[in-house]
């Protein structure tokens, strides 16, 4: 195991092995100075060794098995093949890549969910030097047999602890299987527990550990402080400190939902915002993550889906409105701020009875988060209501195509109005449960059931269900009345 080493001590890329041609096109990107990682790591890899590195996030780690990859593949035949668990961080390598390696002749393929299959396929077909995917799309494509991994010499997986966790393990072993053993293989990550140490090791031969940091360090250039505060009181804390900190903020979310609702309530405290998380689409989320970058959007609330996804510059804050359920998310949370030696700061909210969570945090990380006194909160503000844009996606398509194979109407006509008279289902026709007239249905192909018919007055709006008397007003249902809530 390699020795943690401090920044100052790597002064240039000379001497670790690097061609002269890729040199010149790292001085032309203004990569001058290699970061501890990327000084331990690059010999070894160019050298062809199984690598498992360890050092904090935002310390280059793409660089640190990019400039090994493109370099062995420019000079023996095969493929490269890089595994990450996001579509962002999956996206910002395969940039980093482009960048790099178009002056040496390297074509890349990105395979990613929430994205078209076609344009993948083509560029598959262009047969690339490296290909860069999240696990479920290339086993979509292996499935396809529009992917070939039979000629993979090197493998990457980034962001190693996760995709060798219980929730990649089953799709990254169907990969394994599928890759010639015969391979170089490369992971890398900010946290390494032993047991995910121990699985990789059945998959490397003899590998050399790099470790900048031991595994769980935060880094150095990151201030963190803690604030015990109660569940109702969280959005107070947040408005308070979106009004002290002038500058961009990273707002984390347990939940999906969580995020959707933080995102709208900063949104009512008039500051500039969007979310990311696996409800949106990859082109909502592509657009919410360049907002941020560029300014437009002052905060982006996110799942920890973007924890190991979001590389931009000059993050001030980040806030963690709830306490993350894995110890590790932590690490990777925090370190979107203060990245490239610049300095950040992570503030963690945490409820009274979340103790034991924070307690497993500071064993992780070793270090004890400072508790912060609570500063005057701002009342509650009125409830902020939006209007829900649905993002329908490919879908819009696929109804206008239905709608077209069935002779017109609307994207979703065909199926209103065209049950027969006898179901006790349908939108439109019967009565509404408590003896209104019977409102006909407007003329339509229908989808195979035939022209729809007015239903007799008796028939009761019940989606198919009988409403418990022979006719006239049926017996409704008691729903439990809707509720609305706004605190997260």
């Amino acid at each position: 195991m390699s020795e943690p080493q401090k920044s100052g001590d790597a002064q240039s890329f000379h001497g670790l092995g690097i061609a002269p041609k890729l040199l010149e096109i790292l001085a032309r990107h203004k990569f001058t100075t290699p970061t501890p990682i990327q000084h331990q790591s690059i010999p070894v890899s160019i050298e062809g060794k199984d690598m498992i590195g360890v050092a904090q996030t935002g310390t280059g780690k793409t660089l640190a098995f990019g400039v090994p990859m493109l370099q062995r593949l420019a000079i023996h035949k095969g493929r490269g093949l890089i595994l990450l668990p996001t579509r962002e961080l999956a996206l910002q390598v395969e940039e980093t890549l482009v960048k790099i390696g178009r002056d040496m002749g390297i074509r890349t393929a990105i395979l990613i969910g929430g994205a078209s299959m076609r344009p993948q396929i083509e560029s598959l077909r262009k047969n690339p030097h490296v290909i860069v995917a999240t696990p479920g799309r290339l086993i979509d494509h292996l499935e396809r047999k529009t992917a070939d991994l039979s000629d993979v010499r090197i493998l990457v997986l980034d962001e190693a602890d996760r995709m060798l966790d219980m929730g990649f393990l089953p799709q990254i072993n169907r990969i394994l299987r599928t890759v010639p053993k015969d391979r170089q293989t490369m992971l890398f990550s900010a946290t390494m527990p032993e047991a995910i140490v121990g699985i990789a090791a059945q998959h490397m031969k003899m590998p050399v550990r790099v470790e900048i940091a031991k595994a769980g360090t935060a880094a150095s250039t990151v201030t963190q402080e803690l604030f015990v505060v109660r569940k109702d009181q969280k959005l107070r804390l947040l408005d308070k400190l979106l009004e002290v900190n002038k500058g961009s903020v990273l707002v984390f979310s347990r939940t999906k939902f969580g995020a959707k609702k933080i995102a709208r309530a900063i949104r009512g405290m008039g500051h500039t915002a969007d979310e990311i998380h696996s409800n949106r689409s990859l082109n909502q989320r592509k657009a919410a993550l360049e907002g941020f970058k560029t300014g437009k959007h002052r905060v982006l609330v996110a799942t920890d889906i973007a924890a190991r996804g979001i590389d931009v510059t000059g993050i001030e804050v980040v806030i963690n409105f709830d306490v993350p359920e894995n110890p590790d998310d932590y690490v990777h949370r925090i370190g979107r701020t203060g990245r490239a030696g610049r300095l950040g700061k992570a503030i963690t909210f945490a409820q009274p009875e979340q103790g034991d969570e924070v307690r497993q945090i500071e064993r992780l990380t070793r270090k004890m988060l400072p508790i912060s006194k609570l500063p005057e909160l701002p009342p509650d503000r009125p409830q902020h209501f939006e209007r829900e844009t649905p993002d329908l996606g490919d879908r819009s398509a696929f109804y206008k195509a239905r709608a077209a194979r069935q002779g017109g109407g609307s994207g979703r006509g065909g199926y209103q109005g065209s049950r027969p008279a006898s179901h006790g289902g349908g939108y439109q026709g019967g009565q509404r449960g408590h003896g209104a007239p019977a409102r006909p249905a407007p003329s339509s192909q229908g989808s195979g059931h035939g022209q729809s018919q007015p239903r007799p007055s008796g028939e009761n709006r019940g989606y198919g269900r009988p409403s418990g008397g022979s006719g006239g007003k049926g017996k409704r249902r008691k729903m439990p009345p809707k509720k609305f809530y706004f605190a997260i």
